[in-house]
């Protein structure tokens, strides 16, 4: 492999490294690839080419089917070599090539072989290659030899099939989760190696069975394990069993809490890290319980081994967060640590000194960070200035010499986001320290004579413009704002001029200087900073020193509560179509088009997967709720419950595409038309959408909100509610007609004739489904939920009828339903006669519902399924099996 060349002369920029594989070429390797079927092979010859193609396929280089097929048949035949070296090339080489179904069978009998061999080493090593490359039927005929392997005396053995069986458990859980007695009977092995990585594989076993987990913590935790990474892993089981039981309020216990003590006087130092660690995250952990995994910290804080102080350090800096007090006593040993060599500890110290210390030292320290802030990263010194910010909110006296330090750094070298996290600090502290507001706009008006940030000088700007005014003499930031102008890029100048007129606006003794530098703006070569001085200049009343209107200052220091993308929809509109009266922007919409957050889904995209469809992003569901409160005609409909994803009323490539969404209320179902116009020639308006229930007797239209325009190829919407029973789940068919006034563009100006002539554009229908009353919520331990669940149980049994497989039938009730699958049982496995599926989700009123199914199917393919039913509410439970029984 690559060897780092030696230093010479002792210079370090001389020093350089070389690697054996510098430019090598795959086409060049794969020529020296035919050494492998030489009579006479050389097996020194043959690793070092294994090697290079293991470098090619590590560098990320890609071999095609034919080449990697050549390289695979060509390194089988290695096999016939005795040296031990080039044998475990072999392997490395099998792995990383993952051949085919066809090709595994060409290595499957060498492997298996070498699995029962004498040499441990080939027996290791094959299982590991066997099990990367096998499938669930050579898993089955090798299942024997992998149970024995796991209790075999050699421990490179053992750890090669208790890894493999970590990785099969993904796999092939079923057949892994059979060798739970090999694997109890592992965790007693005296190899260190094999008993860390046997409790690993258990826990995996075990580990959507809280009891069962809960009992393999309690028998190991009685000190039958001797292996210190073991010792850790058990330590992390221990803590999520804590995590799971709770608090006992009444006795003031924590289980398994005198365990984890126990290990904090452990002789290995992993152990007892892990231990203090596991006890500072407990949830809701006492001082007292924190007491004795503060000691141990404290004692990690002087160790000679760096990785032990940074442990600790890091550990302490976490805990100091909710418990300052608790570290107050390590804060003499961390202070020794700001001189520390590695700069990440310094760091970490650094800031949990801020956090716990006094304000008797705050002085002492910010000396002892001047020193070393200069040595250290961008990314750390954030995490210093963060602190120092905090600190000052905490003690506001020491508001000077902490915003002096800020301000010197401020003036050094710096990255971006280092100089953002600064200039931010400054301007919470001015926020909330009145009596720092002075200091701290003149430090950051220094910052903008020569920052090369045009983000940061824009935002310091606007906070001056904000700020500045309101001080007892803003005359003396003229200066630094008007120079700005004189000195900087286009846009630092139009944000310096923005905060000229917000000065004169509210300093009437200002004005005619403001005035005399705005007018200069009028020369300016940027369209952008003159068309501003002009616009500020008529606003602020030019040559007239007057009290500024309420309108003007409103305009000036008010927010713009319209969204920016309606604002520009609004004002492409009018361009196109132009009116006599000035364009009103108080006719711009108010609520915030949620379109884009659904309108390009791919129509037919199924999720792939053993996972179940994720719900749709929050952003949605809250743009969704949004658009519809603010209609005043559904504001009245209460909380919406659940949207279903658009569904196509057109076909692709048609002149009009047209989605529809369902949303869903207790009292009242609003149907959302998202509508584009693909024709550039013309221009839609009036657009509703005429619906029609059949096969819908329960429901009865009571509002629809039309559109008013529809340009070419821009998204909009269309609503019609209708009203239904309360929290019945009613279904029916829906038709529909989309209705409008059709007006030709002149395609040449953009503009559209003054006549329309109406028209319609037959829709495809669309249905209410019970699925859509239901909302996808998973549970993370089925069992557990099932147990806890009201006992608001029914059973039934239906016939399914005949079916292609055991999968269409499992797909079509989850599909029916509308629920969540849990743990992957909507998954059937192949060949499989019967299989059983688990079901989680909410029904309208937020009634939650779990639900048990069992499948089989007979020779003729009838599919007969049993329904068991749990709900918080019984009516609920009764109305699934409805659901099921009707379907």
């Amino acid at each position: 492999m690559a060897q780092p060349l030696v230093k010479k002369d002792d210079d370090r920029d001389e020093e350089a490294d070389y690697s054996p594989f510098l430019g090598i070429e795959k086409g060049a390797v794969l020529q020296e690839a035919r050494v492998f079927n030489d009579p006479q092979l050389d097996a020194r010859r043959c690793s070092q080419v294994i090697t290079k193609l293991l470098y090619l396929l590590n560098q990320g280089e890609t071999f095609t089917k034919v080449e990697a097929t050549e390289v695979f048949f060509a390194v089988t035949k290695l096999f016939q070599s005795r040296d031990i070296g080039l044998r475990r090339m072999v392997y490395l080489m099998i792995k990383e090539l993952s051949p085919s179904a066809d090709e595994v069978i060409i290595v499957t009998s060498s492997l298996m072989k070498d699995m029962n061999s004498r040499t441990d080493m080939y027996r290791a090593n094959a299982i590991r290659v066997l099990c990367r490359i096998t499938d669930g039927t050579l898993l089955t005929q090798i299942e024997r030899y992998l149970k024995q392997a796991i209790v075999d005396k050699n421990p490179v053995v053992a750890s090669a099939a208790l890894v493999s069986g970590i990785h099969l458990l993904q796999t092939n859980p079923e057949i892994v989760k059979r060798w739970s007695n090999e694997v109890q009977e592992a965790v007693q092995s005296r190899a260190a190696l094999v008993q860390f990585h046997a409790l690993a594989l258990l826990h995996q076993i075990r580990q959507n069975d809280r009891l069962a987990v809960s009992k393999l913590v309690t028998s190991l935790t009685r000190g039958t394990v001797r292996s210190p990474l073991a010792q850790c892993l058990l330590i992390r089981y221990t803590s999520q069993v804590i995590r799971e039981s709770g608090y006992n309020l009444q006795t003031g216990d924590r289980p398994f809490y005198d365990y984890l003590e126990g290990c904090l006087r452990h002789k290995a130092e992993m152990v007892i890290f892990e231990a203090a660690k596991a006890i500072t995250e407990l949830s809701g952990v006492t001082t007292r319980e924190l007491t004795p995994a503060i000691t141990v910290l404290q004692l990690f804080l002087s160790s000679s081994k760096p990785v032990l102080r940074f442990a600790a350090v890091r550990t302490l800096n976490k805990v100091a967060m909710t418990h300052p007090m608790a570290v107050t006593n390590c804060n003499i040993d961390m202070e020794s640590l700001i001189s520390d060599q590695n700069r990440s500890i310094a760091t970490l110290a650094i800031t949990t000194l801020l956090k716990t210390g006094n304000e008797s030292s705050v002085d002492r320290l910010m000396k002892q960070i001047t020193n070393f802030m200069s040595d250290i990263a961008d990314e750390f010194k954030i995490v210093v200035v963060e602190a120092i910010r905090s600190l000052c909110l905490k003690f506001p006296l020491k508001y000077r010499s902490l915003m002096n330090f800020l301000s010197s750094i401020l003036r050094e070298e710096g990255g971006f986001e280092y100089k953002k996290a600064i200039v931010d600090s400054i301007v919470i502290l001015i926020r909330d320290i009145p009596d720092a507001k002075e200091s701290g706009l003149l430090h950051l008006c220094e910052f903008i004579e020569d920052c090369e940030f045009t983000y940061l000088s824009t935002q310091i700007l606007h906070f001056l413009g904000n700020e500045g005014p309101k001080t007892p003499d803003p005359s003396k930031y003229i200066r630094y704002i008007y120079n700005r102008v004189i000195l900087e890029n286009p846009t630092v100048r139009a944000s310096a001029v923005s905060t000229l007129a917000k000065f004169g606006a509210l300093v009437d003794t200002l004005k005619p200087r403001i005035f005399i530098l705005l007018r200069r703006c009028l020369f300016d070569n940027d369209d952008e900073v003159r068309d501003r001085a002009t616009l500020y200049l008529n606003s602020l009343g030019d040559g007239q020193v007057v009290e500024t209107d309420e309108d003007v200052k409103k305009f000036l220091f008010g927010s713009l509560d319209i969204p920016l993308t309606n604002l520009e929809t609004s004002l492409k509109s009018y361009a196109q179509n132009p009116a006599e009266e000035p364009f009103d922007i108080n006719s711009v919409p108010r609520e915030v088009k949620s379109q884009p957050l659904v309108e390009k889904k791919a129509p037919g995209k199924k999720p792939t997967g053993l996972g179940a469809p994720p719900p749709p992003p929050t952003s949605a569901a809250d743009a969704y709720e949004r658009v519809l409160s603010s209609i005043p005609e559904f504001a009245s409909f209460g909380k919406l419950f659940k949207s279903s994803a658009p569904v196509e009323l057109t076909e692709a490539e048609t002149e009009y595409a047209v989605n529809v969404v369902k949303h869903i209320f207790d009292n009242h179902v609003v149907f959302q038309y998202n509508c584009t116009n693909t024709i550039p020639e013309q221009l839609l308006e009036n657009v509703t959408v005429i619906v029609e229930p059949s096969e819908a007797e329960e429901f009865s239209e009571v509002g629809t909100k039309p559109l008013k325009s529809l340009p070419y190829d821009t998204p909009a919407q269309t609503f019609v509610a209708f009203e239904k029973p309360e929290g019945v789940p009613a279904v029916g068919k829906f038709s529909n007609m989309l209705r409008f006034s059709v007006k030709e563009v002149d395609s040449s100006t953009g503009e559209a004739e003054d006549d329309g002539v109406e028209d319609e554009y037959q829709l495809e229908d669309f249905e209410v489904v019970s699925a859509d009353y239901m909302l996808k919520v998973g549970v993370t331990n089925f069992k557990n939920a099932w147990e806890n669940m009201p006992d608001f149980e029914h059973t039934d049994e239906y016939g399914l009828g005949p079916r292609e497989s055991l999968t269409e039938a499992v797909n079509a009730v989850i599909n029916l339903l509308g629920m969540q699958p849990c743990e992957g049982t909507e998954v059937v496995p192949s060949n499989s006669r019967s299989h059983t599926c688990l079901l989680s989700g909410v029904y309208i009123g937020n009634v939650k519902v779990l639900v048990r199914m069992s499948f089989g199917i007979d020779s003729s393919k009838e599919v007969a399924m049993k329904l068991v039913v749990r709900a918080e509410d019984d009516n609920v439970s009764l109305a699934i099996h409805e659901i099921v029984g009707s379907g």
